[in-house]
């Protein structure tokens, strides 16, 4: 299936499609927090503020979208400037099947070009069994080379139950005294 798969930076004119796949995560599951579903113009304004600082990737197969994958601010604070945030959202049907891995492996790649040294991810945790969120995320971090590195006790609230959050990391570049800022984004458009 990957031979066929080309990712590719995110525009604002991919938002409707995107927000395809990303809908009945918000609608049907607890891997995303949010209750509603945005708008379609919502989501553009986010993928635009994205692609201001990070890396926001589109994985497709015939101009159809298989999934998304882009790095958020860690924290706003300049001394967090090396570590961001990171999110990965594959169409439903297509799961276990390397879009994920492909949009990662891309999305490190560009990261470490730009001289982020740290992603770190914010993944929802079952407390049992539980339909609405599975073990998954956890075990794909693991698999992609994240670790654990600490998991907060039901501080989310989704379709009346409480969920974990667990923060997984991995580190991507060598941390010195005189780290060298980080490269904008717009350098290296050529890479995706």
């Amino acid at each position: 299936m990957e031979e066929d798969i080309t990712v590719r930076f995110a525009d604002e004119r991919d938002a409707e499609a995107l927000l395809a796949i990303y809908a009945p995560y918000v609608r049907d599951t607890a891997v995303s927090f949010e209750y509603e579903v945005p708008s379609a113009e919502e989501f553009s304004r986010r993928i635009g503020t994205t692609l201001g600082r990070y890396p926001f990737l589109v994985a497709e197969r015939g101009g159809g979208p298989l999934g998304y994958a882009y790095a958020g601010p860690f924290k706003d604070r300049p001394a967090y400037d090396w570590a961001v945030e990171t999110s990965v959202y594959v169409r439903q049907d297509l799961r276990r099947r390397g879009v994920g891995r492909m949009l990662y492996d891309s999305l490190e790649r560009l990261l470490d070009a730009q001289g982020i040294l740290n992603m770190e991810a914010c993944i929802a945790c079952p407390n049992g069994p539980d339909a609405r969120l599975s073990a998954d995320s956890i075990a794909y971090h693991e698999h992609m080379g994240f670790r654990l590195v600490g998991r907060f006790s039901q501080c989310g609230h989704k379709f009346g139950r409480w969920y974990d959050m667990a923060w997984m990391e991995k580190v991507i570049g060598e941390h010195v005294a005189d780290q060298p800022a980080v490269h904008p984004i717009g350098e290296f458009r050529n890479l995706a």
